[in-house]
């Protein structure tokens, strides 16, 4: 049985107790229904599953209602209502280029994915990360002398020279960085990303810092390659793990699953982040 549960509900706040036990019948305190959810964690799927505390949290026209709830909890409903959504898709409207999406209807391998439980916290855990993005200088050792160069860790390849800089016994967390990172700009923003691609040499920097075999190149496009360093990143990750884990098991399993986690991140990011109207055959944009 997966631990995320109980992780997940150890991690909510008074404020987002308070909304979920607001929908709660018999009506229960927040102090009361979280006592519950402590004792029986997996009790939180179909509360997180409700339409109704999607709408509290989404469609609300009290915005007090919501000022005080985590984003972990906001994104975890998101993801079960995407899940929901794909239980009765026919078909899903799969990116194919910027602007661009026609309907596949290999909806099931998507339904499989995210019905996995620990799936799903992994990926709520990955959008609730990037509400903040850490960014700012670093110091880093040149053939002239130590120099301040400006770091963002939206940007791979920074990213991927700082986790490079960093002890053996720290990399597996930055490795699992990068690999979020890669899901985040293939997942979430594919269109931006196919659009303002790095540098052919830069590509080639991330690649080698990646562990990408030059080989693995050939005849993909840059989506792909994306994919390859996300995948390789999850892996090393999990490889370099000092202690094995169920996390360790988790980030393995993203990695052989990279390309169905930003199919189902496109979805949703598609019909809930941006909105986007995507009607069959029509493009987007």
């Amino acid at each position: 049985m997966s631990n995320y549960p109980l992780l997940f509900v150890e991690r909510l706040t008074e404020h987002d107790f308070e909304a979920l036990a607001s929908l709660e019948d018999p009506p229960v305190s927040a102090e009361e229904l979280r006592g519950l959810l402590i004792r029986d964690p997996e009790a939180i799927e179909d509360r997180l599953a409700d339409r109704r505390l999607y709408e509290l949290i989404y469609e609300t026209r009290e915005p007090g209602m919501i000022a005080g709830i985590t984003p972990l909890l906001a994104f975890s409903v998101l993801v079960h209502r995407t899940m929901r959504d794909l239980g009765s898709a026919s078909y899903v409207p799969e990116w194919v280029g910027a602007g661009e999406r026609l309907p596949v209807f290999d909806v099931a391998t998507l339904r499989e994915f995210i019905d996995d439980i620990t799936r799903r916290y992994l990926i709520t855990e990955f959008l609730s990360s990037f509400t903040r993005v850490a960014s700012g200088s670093v110091w880093v050792r040149t053939d002239r002398g130590y120099r301040r160069r400006r770091f963002s860790e939206l940007d791979p390849v920074g990213l991927a020279e700082m986790v490079e800089s960093l002890p053996s016994s720290r990399r597996a967390a930055g490795y699992r960085r990068l690999g979020d990172v890669a899901l985040f700009h293939t997942g979430i923003f594919p269109d931006h990303t196919v659009l303002h691609p790095l540098s052919a040499m830069r590509q080639a920097r991330l690649a080698d810092l990646a562990g990408v075999d030059i080989a693995d190149l050939a005849g993909i496009d840059y989506l792909q390659f994306l994919e390859k360093v996300g995948s390789l990143s999850y892996d090393r990750a999990a490889s370099g793990a000092a202690v094995p884990s169920s996390v360790h098991d988790s980030l393995h399993d993203m990695s052989a699953n990279f390309t169905r986690a930003r199919r189902f991140l496109n979805y949703l990011a598609d019909r809930y982040l941006h909105r986007l109207e995507t009607g069959l055959m029509n493009p987007v944009g």
